[in-house]
């Protein structure tokens, strides 16, 4: 029997150097040229002012949790082993929010608001993949 795999993202135009950073354990955001305004998911312009000068900047890798859910009944069994897990949505320190998981934290001490940091994990076949853990 075959073992299942977790969905890997397909890098696209707009995010191809975004996942290139992540395999570097860098976690890269967009910002605008013409009016800063810093965004996240990527996009080809800016959700601001529709400029198509968009550029790519390092974020300090520092968020705090938005909000967030335990997931008891995985999508997919390739999830099963990491059942419960913690699926949130960060504010990044430089403004934008992001959907990750929180790892390496006891459920019971998750809360909104939670410091968080970003590292990699390896899903499948060493594609890292941003995910937050508790400051």
């Amino acid at each position: 029997m075959m073992e299942a795999l977790k969905i890997l993202p397909t890098p696209t135009i707009e995010t191809q150097i975004f996942w290139d950073a992540c395999q570097q354990e860098k976690l890269l955001v967009q910002q605008c040229k013409e009016c800063e305004h810093v965004q996240f998911y990527p996009r080809l312009m800016c959700t601001n002012c529709s400029s198509r000068e968009v550029g790519w900047i390092e974020s300090s890798g520092f968020a705090k949790v938005v909000t967030y859910t335990i997931v008891h009944r995985p999508i997919l069994p390739a999830y099963q082993k990491e059942a419960p897990y913690i699926l949130a949505v960060v504010q990044l320190e430089e403004g934008p929010t992001m959907m990750t998981n929180i790892v390496n934290c006891n459920h019971d001490s998750i809360k909104c608001g939670l410091q968080v940091k970003v590292l990699f994990q390896d899903w499948e076949k060493g594609f890292l993949v941003p995910v937050f853990e508790p400051i």
